[in-house]
């Protein structure tokens, strides 16, 4: 039972903090609803499952074989952070006036995943810290993962609901969109950093 409690604290705390998976997920809920939101939260649920299942199945090896491919990710994940800070920059502030299919999806939550260095070392870290190499034990913590994973990228979803009845006027959102462009801006900066 201790370790169960262990494995659902790891994902509770790394899904749940801010990040740049959380802060699209948040400006989704914000421009378009928490219900549209949660194709991107899905996605970025199911691509860091699938992430820590292949870690948890040697995918880190092939890391730590060829150090030059986390170069590429953190290259790649700094790049599509920028890219998302730059259609952040370009909304509108008009809440819900641009079309659901332009709203972060499924694809986009799975890709920030895969290309987020930082995605990788917590898979890393939660793989050695919970699973070695017991295959059970992997089963159980990417199952607590896909659920603990999900409702707190939820959870961010909907507080950007909760704001988007606050008053929140086109020229707020576009100053609040800013901020946050520039908060992703600082995750790409400290991607490279890293590196």
């Amino acid at each position: 039972m201790t370790l169960i409690l262990s494995m659902a604290a790891f994902a509770l705390v790394a899904s749940l903090s801010p990040g740049p998976v959380n802060l699209v997920g948040f400006n989704t809920g914000l421009t378009h609803g928490w219900r549209p939101a949660l194709w991107h939260v899905a996605g970025a649920t199911l691509g860091f499952v699938v992430l820590l299942l292949g870690v948890g199945l040697g995918l880190h090896e092939v890391l730590a074989a060829w150090p030059a491919l986390l170069w590429i990710l953190r290259v790649a994940g700094a790049l599509f952070l920028l890219y998302l800070a730059w259609k952040l920059t370009r909304a509108s502030g008009d809440l819900g006036s641009g079309a659901v299919a332009a709203c972060p999806g499924f694809r986009d939550g799975a890709l920030l995943q895969w290309l987020n260095p930082k995605a990788w070392l917590a898979a890393a870290a939660g793989v050695a810290l919970f699973v070695g190499e017991d295959r059970g034990r992997l089963a159980l913590f990417a199952g607590l993962y896909l659920v603990i994973c999900f409702a707190s990228l939820a959870c961010w979803a909907v507080a950007g609901q909760w704001l988007r009845g606050r008053a929140l006027t086109p020229g707020r959102l576009r100053l609040l969109n800013r901020a946050l462009a520039a908060l992703l801006v600082l995750c790409a900066a400290s991607l490279l950093w890293e590196g």
